[in-house]
């Protein structure tokens, strides 16, 4: 048996010890979840429904995590990955389960976590599917160590199960056809400049019209129902075209819906909700903490014929100072970064009080517990919607949307 690893609990299972279970769920981050004598453990790549056989290599205070060694009675849902390095490239975790019960449990764990975490129950709606579940994704950003002997080695994203360790990925399945056709060229050119390179890197590949950018000063442009919308392609923007103009659909519909004359979009970025949303409002509030953002959503404005919507750069101390709408007719849509809503944007936003909030997040987790502070400040949580931005991955978009009560 190999030497277990530096500060191994040896308890309840020893290092490498095989076990049988039955995988009964899955975890957000994709695992497959299971009972030993009531002790949970987590296994990788293992699917619900299925009797597996695992290999423990960590236990947990409350939890152990295993590799799977063996599928002893498989899932019906079970398919056959489409990526060759499926399981060992950590970019996917669903490949191998039928995309009609990766939508059920994507939605499952929305919420499981709404109910356990914030203590809310309330119907989570059925995740809206993309018709597109290969070659979508219009960015990939991958990378490699520091050159050895002027030599790089793997270029590619990190292995299933490592924070470190890469695995070499020649052509990614769900990016689009014109990153894979571009990608081997750009693996050659890094090659060839090896000996620039004083540590490891991080690359960029961006669709955009006219092919793909690897730059990241470089302008792009995506269109989303009848906007054209430019941005920088080292700056955030949804990176999944074929189902955009439903996802922002949704957003406007919730948005709209409750008879809100004006709208503010905060964490704004380059325009994409509030843009698109701009048919809905008599006026528009963008806010960003990042003056070039504020300003290619100013731009994209402009060239878009938009011309009541305005877009401020404001401190996150002040982010609503300058924003004159009556709050009870404002519909205000934020789109937070992973780690969510900071306390200090919250206590402003609630400071502010408008009547009716929607909340994009692509960290349901974090999207949750602010739920609870926003229930905290008086708001009732009406409906949730999860997109499915990301077929084949643990990833996903979720939508609520939150009514001013008190």
């Amino acid at each position: 048996m190999d030497a277990p690893p530096r500060g191994f609990i040896p308890q309840p299972f020893v290092y490498h010890q095989e076990v049988e279970l039955f995988i009964d769920a899955l975890s957000n981050e994709g695992d497959g979840v299971g009972r030993v004598d009531g002790w949970v453990v987590f296994v990788p790549f293992a699917l619900p429904g299925e009797r597996v056989r695992a290999r423990v290599y960590r236990n947990e205070d409350n939890y152990s995590r295993a590799d799977l060694v063996e599928v002893q009675e498989p899932s019906p849902y079970r398919v056959q990955p489409v990526c060759p390095l499926f399981g060992v490239c950590g970019g996917c975790q669903y490949q191998n389960l039928a995309y009609e019960q990766q939508l059920e449990w994507k939605r499952r764990q929305v919420a499981d976590l709404i109910r356990l975490r914030a203590g809310i129950e309330v119907p989570v709606q059925p995740t809206i599917a993309t018709d597109q579940l290969y070659g979508y994704r219009s960015k990939i950003t991958p990378h490699f160590h520091q050159p050895k002997g002027e030599k790089i080695g793997s270029i590619g994203f990190l292995r299933a199960g490592s924070r470190c360790e890469v695995c070499d990925v020649a052509n990614c399945p769900i990016a689009m056809d014109a990153i894979n056709e571009a990608l081997p060229k750009l693996r050659r050119q890094v090659q060839q400049m090896a000996a620039q390179y004083k540590r490891g890197a991080t690359l960029l590949m961006r669709v955009s019209e006219g092919g793909v950018i690897t730059n990241p000063r470089a302008v792009c442009t995506e269109h989303v129902g009848g906007l054209s919308l430019n941005f920088l392609a080292g700056d955030f923007f949804q990176n999944n075209p074929y189902i955009l103009s439903a996802f922002t659909g949704y957003v406007a519909k919730q948005a709209s819906s409750g008879g809100a004359r004006f709208l503010v979009d905060a964490y704004c970025g380059s325009g994409l909700f509030a843009l698109t949303l701009s048919g809905l409002f008599e006026r528009i509030v963008g806010v960003e903490v990042s003056e070039s953002s504020a300003d290619w959503a100013r731009a994209n404005a402009a060239s878009n014929g938009i011309s009541h919507a305005e877009f401020l750069a404001a401190s996150a101390e002040a982010i609503f100072a300058r924003i004159n709408f009556p709050a009870h007719e404002t519909a205000l849509v934020i789109d937070p970064p992973r780690k969510g809503c900071d306390k200090q944007f919250l206590d402003q936003l609630f400071a502010y009080g408008p009547g009716r909030v929607v909340y994009v997040s692509c960290n349901p987790a974090t999207q949750v517990r602010d739920l609870v502070h926003f229930r905290e400040a008086g708001y009732t949580l009406t409906e949730v919607q999860p997109l499915d931005l990301f077929p084949q991955t643990k990833h996903l978009e979720c939508v609520t949307t939150l009514q001013r009560t008190l």
